[in-house]
């Protein structure tokens, strides 16, 4: 209650500490932070998980990093001993280390780190950092992104030449079936979760693929409970029903996807003009069925010289003396492997779902689709990717109302700096002569691939902005050895970490609560596109704490890099990126909340002619391409192709013997992935790391709910308490990864991220064998066996040692 002598006040606002970005209103007593609420008048603003109402507790909290700090003891010994040092000192050290080491070993030596965007407030300066790494000359930046966006983003590239869904958002609000494939938005997205809530309620149907039946999953009209690691099986197989029954749209088909393109029996490759005889080389060769004879088809000009409808889609052709057939004939045929019988032995999913799912995904059309790290953390999952695309594309909904649609977005200039890194410096990427279409096309470097770098003496510096490696990555001692081995470190954070412990120089970060911050587009629908928010402070930083915008303006300054970034002047770089949008930051600072722009979607973009040729898709066909040969160069099969995990009951019964159960793991709603296990409101109601197991595979093991259990895999022990879920498969555990903080004010421990008493999974899960397009490292699919503890026996023994 707010005493009549207290001053309270309400700042529209909105919460960055995961990709919701929910709409809020702070409230402030006597200019401190007390509560964060719910803004309904917000276009994301429907509802505040329970992370964003403990906002003012991590702001407040007592563990805060407050003012810079300097390692004074070894790497490598267990405290750091750190010291604090000034603004000005921390500044200089690291723009002097890092310049010294780029002068002697190149700047690609230096490896750029931060936090996902999607779980943490990162994503108010990413772009920044990005720009800042590029203007050092760095190509390798490691964020996650083979665990946490390469489905979403980059893996899509390969079939529509644009992140889908990542960037083509589901309009949920129009559609008639929605698809949430290894994605709960209840624990990862709650804008989506309310969104969905009401498209069910005006009648919209909801497929939820997830081993665990979890939030909206609960009240699923399908619920397909997939073995973990085997969804591209389940993925082939519906697309196989599709295609057997009919239901796909036959003119998108026809016209926008390489469909109709003709595959050579013996190659396996698209038959090119040249090669049956033509004389406009580079072009491909469709069928058409009208008149019986071969067309060419001309990328450059999307045209085949005949109307799309001629063209056959099955059928076997001889042309220019070699066997040919569509591309959807061979897909079919790729598929009929994948019935919904042999998908049902590999999946655990009745074959009667499979097929009731397909026809409801085209019946209930149209469809819009998510997915997120349930299906980015395997072995597979280019493929598995590739497949739920084919899927997708089949359906005919792409940038369709009610289907995934690309929103239009408030004009501004781009700020990440793409042409400040040169040609030569992005060929130096680490892991891209590995896998030369995976992240490091694109400059991500994997978790593993930095490892890598940092113990054989490429990667020499980390610039770090709260990216918790250790603990996020598989691996974890790999990570601590690699991090050990970097001449130099330097980690931006709010809190310290086990990652941050390994560091020379720590920068304290000020929360999203404490500084301004500019959000332009909200990306969920078209209203939420078009707002633009200059997030305001709610109170002043505590400390010296600094916005991670700040530092890297103020690293660019030191770096000798101020005239790429308006010589350390933040308001005239946010003014440049307004610029096209006729926004002003004086008008944001008088509205904070925010200014939406008149914008209307355009749908169907790849339909829009200019020049008299249609826009297609960014593709080498310039269309959707169902059969990639741009993966079939790389050695990669063409078509969607399941492979089930290296490491799985099916493939290694030999260690099934001793490790019979599956072990996936999933996100928690109290908890942004290794981030706020510290802050007692949170903690409160999930005070122990826990594992997930049936009933039966509970009881086979003289478990009951509340045990401390050992999660055994072949790299290890961790611990956790035991939680029983029935609808889990009898034979499929889950565990949480990101247990390593304390809370002091419950008394609660933490746990060392290293060693047998740790709660750390990732401890205990590899890096490899990874996905070999993107390197994508299996932490959701491994094998493991559950082991109750004998807490008394334990504890003599922790006593005695």
């Amino acid at each position: 209650m707010v005493k009549g002598s207290e001053r309270q006040a309400r700042t529209p606002t909105f919460c960055a500490l995961c990709v919701s970005r929910c709409g809020a209103t702070a409230v402030t007593v006597d200019g401190r932070f007390t509560a964060l609420e719910p803004d309904p008048a917000h276009p994301t603003g429907r509802a505040l998980c329970v992370k964003g109402k403990a906002a003012p507790a991590i702001v407040g909290h007592a563990d805060r990093v407050l003012h810079p700090l300097r390692r004074t003891a070894p790497k490598g010994a267990e405290d750091p001993a750190w010291e604090r040092i000034s603004w000005d000192d921390a500044i200089d050290t690291v723009a002097a280390r890092l310049s010294a080491i780029a002068t002697t070993s190149g700047p690609e030596s230096v490896v750029f780190a931060a936090a996902s965007p999607s779980t943490s407030a990162i994503s108010d300066s990413v772009d920044w950092i990005v720009r800042l790494r590029r203007a050092f000359g760095s190509p390798n930046f490691t964020c996650s992104m083979e665990l946490c966006g390469w489905g979403r983003y980059l893996a899509s590239m390969y079939t529509f030449g644009a992140p889908v869904p990542g960037a083509f958002m589901p309009d949920l609000e129009r559609a008639g079936c929605i698809l949430y494939w290894g994605y709960n938005p209840s624990v990862a997205r709650l804008v989506h979760a309310t969104a969905t809530v009401d498209a069910r309620r005006r009648g919209a149907k909801l497929v939820a693929i997830d081993p665990r039946r979890a939030g909206l999953a609960s009240s699923a009209d399908h619920w397909l409970r997939v073995r973990p690691g085997s969804d591209g099986a389940l993925a082939i197989a519906i697309v196989g029903v599709l295609l057997e029954r009919g239901f796909y749209d036959v003119e998108f088909v026809r016209r926008w996807t390489n469909a109709p393109l003709l595959v050579r029996a013996d190659t396996g490759r698209l038959l090119r003009s040249e090669e049956a005889g033509g004389a406009e080389p580079g072009r491909y060769v469709a069928w058409d069925a009208v008149a019986a004879r071969p067309v060419s088809y001309d990328p450059t000009t999307r045209s085949y010289g005949v109307d799309e409808a001629r063209l056959a889609l099955e059928g076997r052709y001889t042309v220019g003396g070699l066997e040919c057939r569509p591309v959807l004939a061979e897909l079919a045929d790729h598929c009929r492997e994948y019935t919904p019988d042999a998908a049902a032995e590999i999946t655990g999913v009745p074959a009667a779902d499979i097929a009731r799912v397909a026809e409801t995904l085209w019946t209930s059309r149209p469809v819009a689709f998510y997915t997120w790290s349930g299906l980015e953390q395997h072995s597979g999952t280019t493929q598995t990717i590739r497949a739920i695309n084919v899927l997708y594309a089949l359906l005919g909904c792409l940038d369709a109302p009610g289907g995934n649609v690309l929103f239009t977005p408030v004009p501004t200039n781009p700020v990440d700096g793409l042409d400040l890194l040169a040609p030569e410096q992005r060929a130096k990427a680490f892991g891209l002569d590995e896998r030369p279409l995976g992240p490091a096309r694109f400059e991500f470097t994997t978790g593993s691939d930095f490892y890598a770098a940092a113990l054989d003496g490429r990667a020499r510096a980390l610039v770090n902005f709260g990216a918790n490696l250790v603990v996020a990555q598989g691996d974890s001692a790999r990570g601590r050895d690699a991090l050990t081995q970097l001449d130099f470190a330097v980690h931006a954070d709010t809190f310290l970490s086990p990652t941050a412990d390994l560091a020379d120089i720590v920068l304290p970060v000020a929360t999203p609560f404490e500084v301004e911050a500019l959000r332009i587009g909200f990306e969920v629908n078209q209203q939420a596109q078009s707002l633009v928010q200059l997030r305001r402070p709610v109170q002043p930083p505590r400390g010296e704490a600094r916005s991670d915008l700040e530092i890297v303006f103020a690293l660019a300054k030191r770096l000798g890099l101020g005239a790429q970034f308006w010589d350390g002047d933040i308001d005239a770089a946010w003014r440049h990126q307004l610029a096209p949008s006729g926004i002003t930051l004086e008008q944001l600072r008088a509205q904070p909340a925010g200014i939406a722009l008149p914008l209307k979607t355009v749908h169907r973009k790849h339909a829009r002619i200019r020049d008299g040729i249609p826009a297609g898709f960014r593709t080498p066909s310039g269309k959707v391409e169902l059969l990639s040969e741009t993966l079939a160069e790389h050695g990669h099969p063409a078509l969607p192709t399941f492979t089930e995990p290296a490491i799985s009951p099916r493939s290694r019964p030999d260690l099934a013997v001793r490790y019979p159960l599956v072990l996936t793991c999933a996100k928690s709603v109290r908890f942004a992935e290794s981030q706020h296990r510290q802050i007692a409101t949170l903690r409160r109601a999930t005070p122990d790391p826990q594992l997930e197991l049936h009933p039966d595979a509970a009881a086979a093991r003289a478990i009951t709910a509340g045990d401390w259990v050992r999660i055994v895999t072949p790299n290890g022990a961790v611990r956790a308490r035991a939680r029983l879920n029935s609808t889990l498969d009898p034979g499929v555990v889950c565990g949480q990864h990101g247990w390593w903080q304390g809370c002091a004010e419950l008394g609660l421990p933490g746990y060392p991220p290293y060693g047998p008493d740790s709660a750390n999974l990732n401890l205990i899960l590899r890096q490899e064998p990874s996905d070999p397009v993107s390197g994508s490292a299996p932490l959701r699919a491994s094998l493991c066996e559950v082991e109750r503890i004998d807490t008394q026996n334990a504890a003599t023994a922790r006593a005695a040692r």
